[in-house]
């Protein structure tokens, strides 16, 4: 059974209620354009109102992603899947897209550029069978902003995985689409109530612009052991993949100049921690639990 021609709705304005405080980092985040191939949007009229705005909105965010510094990755299934790869999907939607450049590609409007990440995708979430998060792991990020299509199937599962694999996911509420209005409700309210965070397009563009401004070159109170990674990745100058948790972070060109100026950001930012506790145990396991402790 393939998928149903769609009808165009309007994209919600109303947010549903969340249950936890989140906020979008630049240094933590990554924007997941999600399924934006030409064949999953032929089956609107690609000239409706939806799909115009979630085209202008996934643009907007983007482009402030990019500037920002958050990469972007986009996903995209491959034409005439194998069987064997395809599986189970085929019970559900049939055989899926064909081997035809007119229909796999990303839609126009949002192509990716040189710099953009692109990933093949197999499975409704966005992380199995894909480097996603080996990608996010290596570079210090766990957060996800997910945009694309469609919200209660491949949008709603990598939202879902993403908090099993304690990556924070944001689900942009009208820079998604769905078969229908209900379908697109009850993914907002899933991800709202039990695995993430819902924003609008306009929250999300304020929160990066004032992450932004707020931190400007120093550094922010880390809130995961992969983002206080990369702060000192950065602080440092070596690469993330380098930085090992157990190893004294002076082998790695710490000095006494560089935990000054770490320290005195954190506390401008409001963590209670001091360059004689940082300075016993200088390593980056000891220096998250330290974290964590000061953080509760």
């Amino acid at each position: 059974m393939a998928i149903p021609s769609l009808s165009g709705y309007p994209l919600p304005k109303a947010i549903p209620e969340n249950r936890v405080n989140w906020s979008v980092d630049p240094q933590r985040a990554v924007l997941l354009i999600h399924d934006m191939q030409q064949y999953f949007l032929n089956f609107y009229d690609v000239d409706s109102e939806l799909i115009q705005t979630l085209t202008r909105n996934i643009q907007a965010i983007k482009q402030t992603c990019i500037d920002a510094g958050i990469p972007a990755v986009y996903t995209a299934q491959p034409g005439d899947q194998k069987q064997e790869d395809r599986a189970l999907l085929t019970d559900f939607w049939g055989p899926g897209l064909k081997a035809d450049e007119s229909i796999t590609r990303i839609f126009p409007a949002l192509a990716p550029t040189d710099q953009d990440i692109v990933y093949t995708k197999w499975r409704y979430s966005a992380f199995q069978r894909t480097p996603l998060k080996s990608m996010m792991d290596e570079t210090g990020r766990d957060q996800l902003i997910i945009v694309g299509v469609y919200a209660h199937i491949g949008c709603l599962q990598t939202a879902a995985e993403a908090f099993m694999t304690d990556i924070q996911a944001f689900m942009v509420s009208d820079a998604v689409a769905d078969f229908s209005s209900d379908d697109h409700d009850m993914a907002l309210n899933y991800v709202a109530g039990r695995c993430g965070y819902v924003l609008d397009k306009q929250q999300l563009l304020s929160q990066i612009n004032r992450a932004d401004e707020l931190v400007g070159g120093d550094f922010s109170i880390p809130q995961s052991q992969p983002h206080l990674t990369q702060q000192l990745a950065a602080l440092l100058e070596v690469p993330v993949d380098e930085m090992t948790p157990e190893d004294s972070l002076l082998d790695f060109g710490l000095d006494s100049v560089r935990m000054m100026s770490l320290v005195s950001d954190w506390q401008q930012a409001g963590l209670d921690v001091s360059f004689m506790e940082l300075a016993a145990n200088p390593s980056l396991q000891d220096w998250w639990q330290l974290i964590e402790k000061k953080r509760t």
